[in-house]
């Protein structure tokens, strides 16, 4: 009894540990997915930490040589922990306990490390396929990380439908990190033949320019963001009862940001768009009246 309790104790420390990470990084996903039942929001909040921790050991190593060796690193972390053998950290040991508890899949999360590499190797895409292929990687997978633990028996059929949720997230992201992409860390995510057919140059896009062919590029990245949230939104009924109400509201948050930029006058260069506390308590009581119909 007396050993049930310390490892009870521990584990909530390294629970305790992950949820600070993903209140410090992503407020939104922290706001929304809090509201699951304390066993699933402590699956997630580890599933984030590790994701924050793969893309942190690109973003922080100041050289090409630095960001290979991290993620060879992780990718042998990651293989130690398929193997049963995982590292004395409180991502790792939250991390077992979320795959003894769920029936998780590894691939994923490897899928996500390959994300972080083609970052490393990043070229803009040329497509807009390119440009979904990749948003799979960095964040179609998470869909797939935390599909066990919010549709505990549905998970094999929705993988489909949550990689696309993990999409429309990621074109989100992109859309609101243009001008921080571009000037702070050199990369252009946006479809370089939709640049060229609008004759928007990457240099227009250093210099800040928000024009008619700006503005054509960024709806059109917007609107298929939109309409993969919006598909999502048939199949929420096939999630958990539990899961359901923050799935929605996670959804919807993103999406928000969306209409932020267009308030902001498509400006994604000077400012920060993101979904206000305000608009967030907004779009809480319109799900809320939504669940309260069904």
């Amino acid at each position: 009894m007396e050993k049930e309790r310390i490892y009870s104790s521990s584990i909530e420390q390294d629970y305790a540990y992950c949820e600070e990470i993903i209140k410090e990084h992503s407020k939104s996903f922290y706001f929304a997915f809090s509201k699951l039942p304390k066993e699933k929001a402590q699956a997630v909040y580890a599933i984030y930490a590790f994701c924050r921790l793969a893309d942190d050991s690109i973003d922080e190593a100041e050289t090409k040589a630095e960001q290979a060796e991290a993620l060879d690193i992780l990718n042998h972390q990651l293989k130690q922990f398929e193997l049963g053998n995982e590292m004395n950290h409180p991502i790792w040991r939250a991390l077992r306990d979320v795959f003894d508890r769920y029936d998780m899949s590894i691939e994923p999360f490897y899928d996500q490390l390959q994300g972080q590499a083609m970052d490393y190797h990043f070229e803009q895409p040329h497509t807009m396929k390119e440009v979904e292929d990749y948003s799979y990687y960095v964040a179609g997978s998470v869909g797939l990380m935390l599909l066990p633990i919010i549709a505990t028996k549905n998970h094999h059929q929705l993988e489909e439908p949550a990689v696309a949720l993990g999409v429309a997230m990621q074109l989100t992201n992109i859309l609101r990190d243009i001008g921080e992409d571009c000037k702070e860390i050199n990369r252009v995510y946006l479809p370089a033949s939709l640049m060229e057919k609008v004759g928007y140059s990457v240099e227009y896009l250093r210099q800040g320019r928000v024009n008619e062919p700006f503005i054509v590029i960024w709806e059109s990245i917007a609107v298929r963001a939109e309409q993969l949230f919006l598909d999502f939104r048939h199949v929420l009924h096939l999630f958990d009862a539990d899961s359901q109400f923050p799935v929605a509201l996670s959804s919807k948050i993103y999406a928000g940001i969306l209409d932020a930029v267009r308030e902001n006058n498509y400006d994604c260069f000077n400012r920060r768009n993101k979904t206000s506390f305000l608009k967030k308590m907004c779009i809480l009581s319109e799900v809320k009246r939504e669940f309260s119909k069904i």
